[in-house]
């Protein structure tokens, strides 16, 4: 895919999960690839494959420790990376976590740390970045979830945020068309990440429920989606047939969703 060589990226969370299959794609097919995240070990690990799947030696392939709930942090970082690297053509935004639990038990400081880790590192990075990309245009893709579009049982703050990436690329996209800069959203399922692994240790049994036999993708899979998308005037980037029917029939039979979602989970609380 001749359109991704020679553009530079700038990846958030792309030391591990989706981000880092992400970062690998774009560096497989050419780009000059710089990934954000917070813990140093992991980005090196991370960049070290990175350049093991570039296309040639002459890409940039580079690393930078950052805190993207911190607009300071953000601002600082990002400017040092476009001095080494240049304006970014793309912006990946993947940083984001999730811990599920009964509504009760979200504790303010759960909710907190979702919000700002969700929320506000994806508003600091095209906050920062954005001013610098209009000048010749360029891709945003903001990750969301399946449970951007459909509320979950257990993902009480998850789904706030999630919810508010979409809100908040409509609205983006809108503003930036004019400066040919393409908003969209990844909106992936249930994808074989850390995270995933980790969220996995507290769900309540009705959200498990609720996945039921639903095939989980994997990181790779959901990486060459996006690439094909972001070629693409889509605006919500869905990966798998599972999530693309799931939107569907939200969008058009919200009853039915509704009656699968409670069957699975009032079948749960029988147990």
């Amino acid at each position: 895919m001749g359109f991704y060589q020679h553009k530079t990226a700038f990846v958030t969370g792309g030391s591990t999960g989706i981000g880092l299959a992400i970062a690998k794609a774009l560096a497989k097919e050419g780009s000059h690839v710089s990934i954000f995240a917070r813990t140093v070990s992991k980005l090196e690990t991370a960049a070290t494959e990175v350049k093991q799947t570039a296309n040639n030696s002459a890409q940039k392939i580079n690393f930078y420790s950052v805190d993207t709930s911190d607009n300071l942090d953000v601002q600082k970082i990002f400017t040092k990376a476009i001095e080494e690297n240049g304006v970014p053509d793309i912006l990946i935004n993947c940083v984001g976590i999730a811990q599920p639990d009964y509504f009760e038990n979200i504790t303010f400081e759960i909710f907190d740390k979702t919000i700002k880790t969700n929320l506000y590192s994806t508003w600091n990075s095209v906050y920062t970045l954005v001013p610098y990309m209009k000048e010749k245009g360029g891709i945003i893709v903001n990750t969301s979830s399946i449970a951007g579009f459909l509320g979950v049982f257990g993902y009480a703050d998850y789904c706030m945020t999630k919810f508010g990436i979409i809100g908040f690329s409509e609205a983006l996209r809108s503003e930036l068309k004019q400066h040919n800069i393409k908003v969209q959203v990844l909106c992936p399922p249930d994808t074989d990440t850390p995270g995933f692994e980790a969220e996995n240790k507290n769900k309540p049994v009705e959200t498990k429920a609720i996945g039921g036999k639903a095939k989980l993708l994997k990181p790779e899979f959901v990486a060459d989606i996006v690439l094909k998308e972001m070629q693409k005037k889509s605006f919500l980037i869905i990966p798998g047939f599972d999530g693309k029917l799931t939107r569907v029939i939200k969008r058009f039979f919200p009853s039915l969703i509704d009656w699968i979602m409670n069957s699975s989970i009032q079948k749960a609380q029988k147990k």
